[in-house]
């Protein structure tokens, strides 16, 4: 299959020349569907509960959650999760679970967003058409690396166009084919490399590299941004609350907490939680209820 790789490259094929506009558009919300697990409510006769939700990218703000039943899975959550939701020119964010072709279709046609789908070998097809495209003659088009927690990692993102023209990809309506190379070197062991795919319906000169980049890394970011703060300053797993919809009820307070302090500007949420804790009367005005300085102490 043949591909053209996007603006950024500085020449083009003729015919796949992408419509005059600018290269960039608009900053777009970016929301994210993660699942997480409520360790701490399972019981010898109930299996844990399960929460599938859509956060936003960056601030970190709940925007619906719904709890997952026993007998059933994600994917089968993912419209009702979103159904509710305005999306229209949203960038929708997941995992290869959610990549499934009826709910992507319905995503695009009937809330009218975009997506930025990973792809794994849960979808045969897709993948092996995406890892078939020729990566090794499109160079570098952003690249990113950080060190810290005795951990060096590198990251650098590819992008290949995927127009129906040009053979397509079986997945609905995918414009742009996405490869990001990682390259984590743990302290005392050994390089590890990793490739990972993905599509969206994103054209070349709606979008850039650097922001398909920062919107992938930002996906996985969530588990650091919004679980681990659930489960380390809230202590969610060590939670036993199991009955009814209490467990469910409790996250959503916690997602709220979190969603209050970050849009706020909390930059800690520990550290903020412990100041309230100390003084209560500090949560009242966050809520809206009253502004009286004596509630705050001195």
């Amino acid at each position: 299959m043949t591909c053209w790789t996007g603006p950024w490259v500085p020449t083009w094929p003729t015919s796949t020349a992408p419509p005059p506009g600018p290269l960039r558009a608009r900053r777009r919300r970016v929301i994210a569907v993660d699942g997480k697990a409520l360790k701490g409510s399972a019981r010898l006769t109930a299996t844990r509960r399960h929460l599938l939700s859509a956060v936003t990218h960056g601030l970190v703000v709940t925007l619906a959650q719904t709890e997952v039943g026993a007998k059933t899975n994600e994917t089968t959550h993912f419209r009702p999760l979103l159904a509710p939701l305005d999306l229209p020119d949203a960038v929708v964010t997941f995992d290869a679970l959610h990549s499934v072709r009826a709910n992507i279709s319905w995503l695009v046609e009937a809330k009218n967003a975009h997506y930025i789908a990973v792809i794994k070998t849960n979808q045969p097809t897709t993948y092996g058409q995406l890892a078939a495209l020729p990566w090794h003659d499109i160079p570098v088009q952003h690249s990113t690396s950080a060190t810290g927690h005795g951990r060096r990692e590198s990251r650098s993102i590819k992008t290949c166009g995927i127009a129906d023209e040009l053979g397509g990809i079986a997945f609905p309506h995918a414009r742009l084919a996405i490869r990001v190379h990682r390259r984590r070197k743990q302290t005392g062991k050994r390089e590890t490399r990793e490739s990972v795919y993905a599509v969206t319906i994103l054209d070349a000169h709606q979008t850039s590299p650097a922001d398909l980049a920062t919107a992938i890394r930002g996906h996985w970011a969530v588990e650091n941004s919004s679980h681990h703060i659930r489960d380390v300053t809230f202590d969610e797993d060590a939670s036993t609350v199991h009955t009814g919809t209490a467990p469910r009820a409790m996250a959503t307070l916690r997602n709220l907490a979190i969603g209050v302090l970050k849009t706020l500007g909390a930059d800690n949420i520990a550290k903020t939680t412990r100041a309230i804790r100390d003084h209560p009367g500090r949560a009242l005005p966050l809520l809206g209820i009253t502004n009286n300085p004596d509630l705050y102490g001195t």
